[in-house]
């Protein structure tokens, strides 16, 4: 291992916990004895807890003063102070709340017994609290005033100097400014004073004190690099001194130390010799120091190992810079009282802003662990580090060994505001070879814990116990094994010395970080260790103003402050809490072991519920003051009773606590308070006076329903019996009742007696009988049920719970004996409750017969649940044998029971004619439903199971139907009957359809199956299943099965549609589609279910994106037109699109069209016409179609303005404009057929249409859109008129409101012109497709015919001048539109067409340098001069190409394409094409276009091989080099391309 670590990997804590041994427990005993005597004469808190709970003073002070009642029992507080002036010379004040009976300290692991808690004399003074602080605080704090007023007077501070920094151990000492160190002792005595006259006081400022493992030496560290070690008993002179080393000799010397002029932050013995000892400094370097014996006139030499960090002029001027450091943290780990191998290493803890470094001094410096910062830090957080040791310590109730009777060393170290725990464990190794024979040790992170705010400081209050303070100065407690914060409390007003130490070292750090390291810091935290001490258990601060001592309030502290406040409920809910181990019993210096604990904390907390029963029953009472109130009293029964319970001590709370309610006439508050507990199964066992309270109270208030299930969850045990059954017997607690008997007698058949007789006594009661009680008699009564149910499957009654196996066993025997012994006299076993035995007038088994009569159903429920139960399989070995040979003759008869022999007694006993079928129905469901359950232990005759079967079919009511026909399946699933066709009437009788279906489907009887399908009106859906079944196609039924099944459907087709038109009709087209016609005729008269069918017949996949739906047959044309027919009713929209779809052939024009015609839906009529090749006839139509709607809009607008519904005639207005638009797009779409048609058959005969003059007649296509446009026009035109003289109407009139939208109607209006025209020019001005150029003067012949009827309709200028104008008004207003397109086409365009110039000039990039065909280099080194020549001529020749283009004044040829895979020819200069893929021979593709393109090709061929061609595949050939590849055939197309238009095809020969 490394002796020196650099400073930018290492550093921890200088805080130092120094937890004393043995001999220092003796030391400060021996420094408190005075104070001990002195102690005696003060009552301690602890017995002032004692006075409460023996004597009556406190109650009667209470009671004088009267009492408030806020929430709980709140008490003036009578606050006592016993003063002594003997204790003046000694403690100088008056005595603060202690914290040891015996005067001392304990050690960290020590447990405060009760008294020890509050019983310490140390530290007291007469103005101790500078605020009160709260009861439930968990730290006491005491202002040292004698102390503060030596150290921090303004003559102190002009002698000493101000306090920098305190140490803690057998005396308290501070380092001052001044550079002396003064001791005092627990007294608050100034001891000495250290320093004054030598040459401590010409080093600086003290900045670190540490104290010896003995007390006896102390070391300060200044402000100027020295260290002085004194002896407490010789403070003349300096021990031993440790000077700084010149900073300019260190350089080159071996010489060890720190540098003059760095303070000195840290300092700290090592073991326990006075001569060792470890420090480190502000600059971050650390040194381990170890003096030798001085003789005589030899001084002490003291030799220094440098055990961290670097000298500031250590690091090479080549060497990369290094971080600045210091240590933030440093502690030696202390001596424990027990022994432990880390004793004899020296270990010491650093931690600087970037590791953790544990060193081992001892024999050698050694890094025994490093560890670096946790990775979950904030980013640029407060820099902060703290940490303290714990050291091995006895463990109480430990063994002799070692490992079994210390604890571990463990070391808590702090980086911002993460903690963690570090565990040191001593390995033990087989390794020999070891030198030193050092222990190995491990380093196990135990715990991890995250503040909310940087740590600053942290101290081991106990072995279990952490005290943190944050950078806000917030005390945390925390319970070491689970982090959890136990409580924490604000110390800002303590105002506790800090200094800044770090900021000016780190400033690189923290000012000029690195950026991209976020674990840095963005500020240093000023240090707070040197004010932050603990020993034995208590805080020491070091304020700016005062010292301060803490003190950890344990469990006894804070149960008397409660007291003390008056919150004895709070009191006993926290010493509960506090004896069931919860509560932070860590903190509060309890034990972990329970029994430790128990003792403890019981004589307590009955001390607390004795005081507190006491006073709300007691003294204030006879006082006269008022009354404690309920709600304060349901508090204080709660927290008594969950205090007894916890200790399991219900003695002290039925003759105590119940005592006390009692007296005070409020037992019941207590009795309801304690429900829960007993519900809860918490409280089991209540005396029997309690009991008897408690049932009257609860039966007073009419809680009867409470307090039976109370009962239920009491032991009866420790009940009275004939108290409790009385009881429940009068107040009809019947469940109750069933409870107690059953568990304190061993008696499970009594009651049935009982039950019994409640029955009878209320069937024979007369009119006069009480209602209510006859009510809960029945109900009573019928409990029998559900209690032989529980008791016949081992389960206790009521609650449910299994009963042991035993006793399962013997109560089900004397249940089955009691009702199935064949004794005409039976008595119940014990039976105490009846009169008189039961009599049976009808001979055998009087009991069984009695319960079937008072209900045979319930009954035969309970055997059938009975029957699962495994006791009826009649094994022996259910029970041992001392138990078998202990059962009477009547247990073992019940033990013989099996189920054969129940059914066999009841088809014995439920015989006609005392019982009907509405109770034998039952008995056969029972039986038929065991039977297939447990065919092994239940054999019956055939005979007997036909009744059975014919006795489920002759049920009495409906309700019972379906579970006849369920048990009547479970019977036949084992049982098959010799003559099952004899039950067939009967189960065809009963309606029991399933069992039906399955007799039918085992038999293979499809016919019949189908049949009883449709019979079962309840179940329609099988009807569907059972056609799929048995017709898929393979179902393996045979001609003639098919046949009789064809036949039932045929026969019941009525049903098959009345069970789903829909579903009907999908299952026949998929099996039986010639049976639609079947069912359509079934369905006659009923239009909507024909229509539905069909729909689904010849529209399968409609409203569904399924392909597979769509219908794959020829549909039958006499169905396709009656769903026409009938859609023209029921969904006339869609008559049109369904048309479109349909095939030639596949509907009869003249059978629809009168109806298509009457509905209105003229679209469709219009379709199926030009279908038929009728499409003047349809052009006549429709334009009919839209005069009459001209016709009724005008007719509308005429009258709209007397209309009195204005909502519908706008209404109806808009749908006319809808239709007019709609049979327009008609009337385009025939147009533009038609128009296609014509065009295709003049492509075919050669005729040319652009011949024919404009002047000459218009052609058929022509003629159908002349007739369109002009009827489109003329009712634009007319219904324009009828709409301006509306407008003057209204505007004459001077109306407010308009009852139709007319410049709505107008726009509309126009706009179908619009789109009629435009439709026309679209189609007019299409692409050519037949080769042919010119211009197709159809438009104008369409548009002067359309003009000359115009002129002849309307022979005045203004008529025509209005019908050009509702032509073209259709145009005006898009042209700010039209203008806004072109703009926004014209921007896109030329984006693209830039990226596509782009592309071209970027071109491929050949695979290589030469040409694949010849292999000569075509670009590249060593391609030689010519491609210079050829770029230069080829910008000359674009030069001359724009010139001339310039000049030109026609259009230019723009012939020019861009293809797939086509390459173009270029000059040397070595132009490429661009393409998209493949080039292929067969694809033409246009060249481009230069001037004088065929003469600078030939002058290339002179000169070299010709143009190159590049493909998309990249291969590069020579023109010339092509042509000698390309077949003949190829070069003559292509010279007969290059001498008409400059444009070649190539294929790249490689590639095809």
């Amino acid at each position: 291992m490394s002796t020196v670590q650099d400073e930018t990997e290492i550093g921890l804590e200088a805080d130092i916990e120094d937890v004393g041994s043995e001999h220092e427990s003796q030391s400060l005993e021996k420094s408190l004895e005075n104070g001990d005597n002195a102690a005696t004469l003060v009552p301690s808190n602890a017995e002032a807890l004692q006075d409460v709970a023996h004597g009556d003073s406190f109650a009667d002070r209470q009671a004088v003063d009267g009492t408030s009642y806020e929430g709980h029992l709140s008490y003036q507080r009578e606050e006592e102070e016993v003063l002594n002036e003997d204790l003046e010379p000694v403690l100088d004040t008056a005595n603060e709340k202690p914290s040891s009976a015996d005067g001392s300290l304990s050690t960290p692991d020590d447990t405060p017994s009760i008294q020890s808690s509050l019983a310490s004399q140390n530290f007291h003074d007469a103005d101790d609290s500078d605020t009160t602080p709260a009861p439930w605080e968990v730290v006491r704090w005491t202002r040292l005033r004698k102390i503060t007023g030596q150290a921090f007077s303004e003559v102190g501070k002009r002698n000493f100097g101000r306090p920098t920094c305190i140490a803690v151990s057998a005396s308290i000492a501070l380092g001052t400014s001044k550079g002396v160190i003064l001791i005092f002792d627990y007294h608050q005595s100034l001891r000495s004073i250290i320093g004054p006259g030598t040459k401590a006081v010409e080093a600086g400022p003290v900045t670190s004190i540490a104290l010896s493992a003995d007390h006896s030496t102390i070391a300060g560290g200044h402000a100027s690099g020295s260290i002085f070690i004194w002896e407490l008993a010789k403070p003349a002179k300096p021990f031993l001194q440790v000077s700084p080393t010149d900073r300019s000799r260190v350089q080159g010397t071996d010489t060890d130390g720190h540098v003059s002029g760095v303070a000195i932050l840290h300092v700290g013995f090592l073991g326990t010799r006075h001569t060792a000892f470890v420090s480190a400094d502000d600059r971050g370097m650390a040194f381990s120091h170890l003096a030798t014996r001085g003789m005589g006139i030899v001084a002490r030499a003291v030799r220094t190992t440098r055990i961290l960090g670097r000298y500031p002029d250590a690091t090479p001027a080549t060497a990369r810079l290094r971080k600045p450091s210091s240590i933030l943290a440093f502690s030696p780990l202390p001596l424990g009282n027990a022994e432990h191998s880390t004793d004899s290493m020296g270990l010491v803890a650093m931690l600087t802003p970037y590791l953790l470094v544990i060193v081992s001094t001892t024999p050698l410096a050694q890094t025994q662990h490093k560890a670096s910062r946790p990775k979950e830090l904030p980013a640029h957080s407060a820099m902060t580090a703290a940490l303290a040791w714990f050291p091995a310590v006895k463990l109480k109730g430990a063994g002799d060994t070692v490992l079994e009777a210390s604890s571990r060393v463990k070391l808590v170290y702090c980086w911002s505001n993460i903690l963690t725990v570090l565990d040191v464990v001593d390995v033990e190794t087989s390794d020999r070879n070891v030198k030193d024979n050092s222990p190995s040790l491990q380093f196990l992170p135990r715990s991890r814990w995250k503040s909310q705010e940087a740590i600053v400081a942290t101290q081991w209050l106990s072995r279990s116990v952490l005290g943190v303070l944050t950078i806000t100065q917030q005390l945390i407690i925390l319970e070491d094994v689970s982090l959890h914060i136990s409580n924490s409390s604000d110390l800002i007003q303590k105002h506790i010395y800090h200094v800044d130490l770090f900021s000016h070292q780190l400033t690189q750090v923290v000012e000029q970080l690195d950026e991209e390291d976020t674990s840095m810091h963005g500020v240093v935290a000023d240090a707070f260790y040197m004010s932050f001490r603990a020993y034995k258990g208590r805080l020491f601060l070091l304020g700016f103003n005062d010292i301060s001592m803490g003190t950890l309030s344990n469990w006894a502290d804070r149960l008397l402050a409660l007291m003390e406040e008056g919150n004895f409920i709070g009191a006993i809910e926290l010493a509960t809490s506090y004896f069931k181990g919860g509560a932070d019993k860590v903190t509060v210096g309890l034990p972990d072991d329970d029994s430790s604990r128990h003792a403890m904390v019981r004589e307590k907390l009955v001390d607390i519920m004795s005081a507190s029963l006491k006073y709300a029953f007691g003294k204030n009472q006879e006082a006269g003051t008022p009354r404690v109130e309920q709600p304060q009293l349901e508090e204080l029964a709660t927290a008594c009773i969950a205090a007894c319970l916890g200790m399991n001590d219900p003695d002290f709370l039925f003759e105590e606590v119940y005592a006390w309610y009692e007296d005070g006439q409020a037992q019941g508050i207590f009795l309801e308070i304690l429900e829960p507990y007993i519900t809860n199964n918490e409280l089991q066992i209540i005396p029997p006076s309690v009991l008897k309270d408690l049932v009257g109270h609860f039966i007073g208030k009419g809680l009867a329903n409470r307090l039976e299930e109370m009962l239920c969850h009491l032991d009866p045990q420790t009940m009275d019996i004939d108290q409790i059954t009385t009881l429940c017997k009068q107040n009809r607690l019947y469940d109750a009742l069933i409870y107690v008997w059953n568990q304190a007698l061993g008696d499970y058949t009594t009651l049935v007696v009982y039950f019994l007789g409640l029955a009878k006594i209320q069937a024979g009661s007369n009119g006069n009988a009480d209602i209510a009680a006859t009510t809960t008699d029945i109900a009573g009564a019928s409990k029998i049920f559900p209690y032989l149910s529980y008791v016949l499957t081992g389960r206790i009654y009521p609650t449910g719970s299994d009963m042991g196996s035993s006793q399962a066993v013997i109560a089900k025997a004397d249940v089955y004996h009691f009702l199935f012994s064949g004794g005409g006299n039976s008595i119940a076993k014990g039976d105490r409750t009846a009169s008189a035995p039961v009599h049976s007038h009808d001979g055998s088994y009087p009991i069984l017969r009695s319960i079937l009569d008072f209900d045979a159903p319930s009954f035969l429920s309970v055997l059938n649940e009975a029957f699962e139960d495994s006791f009826l399989n009649g094994s022996a070995d259910r029970l041992s044998g001392d138990e078998t040979q202990r059962l009477t003759e009547s247990q073992r008869f019940g033990m013989a029971v099996n189920r054969q022999y129940i059914v066999s007694i009841l088809l014995e006993v439920m015989t006609a004619p005392r019982y009907d079928n509405e109770d034998t129905v039952f008995l056969d469901m029972f039986i038929a439903r065991n039977l297939p359950k447990f065919p092994q232990f239940i054999l019956l005759s055939g005979s007997i199971l036909h009744r059975v079967l014919l006795g489920l079919c002759d049920y009495p009511e409906e309700e019972v139907a379906e579970d006849c026909q369920l048990s009547v399946e479970y019977l036949l699933s084992m049982y098959h009957p010799p003559d099952i066709a004899s039950l067939m009437p009967s189960f065809r009788k009963a309606r029991f359809y399933r069992v039906l279906k399955g007799i039918y489907k085992a038999e293979k009887q499809y016919a019949q199956l189908l049949r009883t399908c449709f019979q079962d009106y309840d179940h329609p859906d099988s009807i569907f299943d059972c056609i799929g079944d048995c017709l898929r196609p393979k179902a393996g039924l045979s001609d003639k099965q098919v046949k009789d099944v064809r036949a039932a459907i045929i026969d019941h087709a009525a049903e098959l549609a009345e069970a789903g038109v829909t579903r009907a009709a999908s299952i026949l087209e998929s099996y039986v589609p010639d049976l639609h016609g079947v069912v359509l005729d079934t369905l006659q008269g009923d239009d909507s279910a024909q229509f539905q069918y069909l729909r689904t017949v010849l529209e399968p996949g409609r409203g569904t994106s399924d392909d597979s739906l769509l219908q794959r047959r020829t549909p039958d044309r006499g169905f396709v037109e009656q769903y026409v027919l009938l859609m023209c009713d029921y969904e006339p929209r869609r008559v049109s699109e369904y048309v479109e779809k349909l095939k030639a052939g596949d509907l009869r024009l003249e059978e629809v069209l009168s109806s298509l015609e009457s509905s209105g839906v003229v679209d469709a009529a219009v379709v199926l016409m030009a279908r038929e090749g009728m499409v003047r006839e349809a052009i006549d139509r429709l334009t009919q179609h839209l005069r009459t709607l001209e016709a009724a809009l005008i007719g509308l607008l005429d009258g709209a303005a007397d209309s009195p519904d204005t909502s519908n005639t706008e209404e109806a207005a808009e749908d006319l404009l809808n239709s007019i638009q709609k049979y327009a797009r008609v009337g385009v779409w025939l147009c533009q057929g038609h128009t296609k048609t014509a065009r295709r058959s003049h492509i075919s005969g050669k005729q040319s249409r652009q011949s024919r003059p404009i002047n000459s007649e218009p052609s058929m296509d022509e003629e159908f859109w002349l007739d369109l446009i002009d009827t489109i026009v003329g009712v634009t035109k007319n219904v324009s008129s009828v709409v301006g003289t509306s407008s003057s109407e209204v505007e004459t009139a001077n109306k407010t409101s308009v009852v139709v939208d007319l410049p709505h109607i107008i726009a509309s209006m126009r706009t179908v012109v619009q789109e009629t025209f435009t439709a026309l020019l679209a189609t007019t001005s299409s692409a050519r497709t037949d080769g042919s150029t010119g211009i197709d003067l159809s438009f104008l012949r369409i548009l002067r015919a359309f003009l000359g009827r115009a002129a002849i309709s309307s022979p005045s200028l203004s008529d025509l001048r209005a019908v050009l104008g509702a032509i073209f008004s259709a145009y005006s207003y898009e042209e700010s539109l039209l203008a806004l397109a072109n703009n926004l086409l014209d921007k896109d365009l030329f984006v693209h067409v830039a990226e596509a110039a782009a592309l071209r000039r970027k071109g491929w990039r050949p695979l290589g340098q030469v040409c694949e065909g010849c292999g000569k280099r075509v670009w590249g080194p060593g391609a030689g001069g010519n491609i210079w020549e050829a770029w230069e001529r080829k910008n000359k020749l674009d030069a001359q190409q724009r010139n001339s283009k310039t000049s030109l004044k026609g259009p230019l040829d723009e012939n020019v394409g861009r293809g797939k895979g086509k390459a173009a020819i270029v000059g040397n200069e070595t132009k490429t094409l661009q393409s998209q893929g493949k080039v292929r021979a067969s694809q033409s593709e246009d060249l481009e276009d230069r001037p004088g393109g065929d003469e600078g090709i030939t002058h290339a061929a002179k000169e070299d091989l010709g143009p190159l061609v590049i493909f998309s595949c990249r291969h590069i050939f020579h023109r010339s080099c092509i042509d000698e590849m390309q077949p003949t055939r190829e070069e003559e197309k292509r010279d007969h391309l290059l001498r008409n238009s400059t444009k070649a095809e190539f294929a790249c020969p490689l590639c095809t």
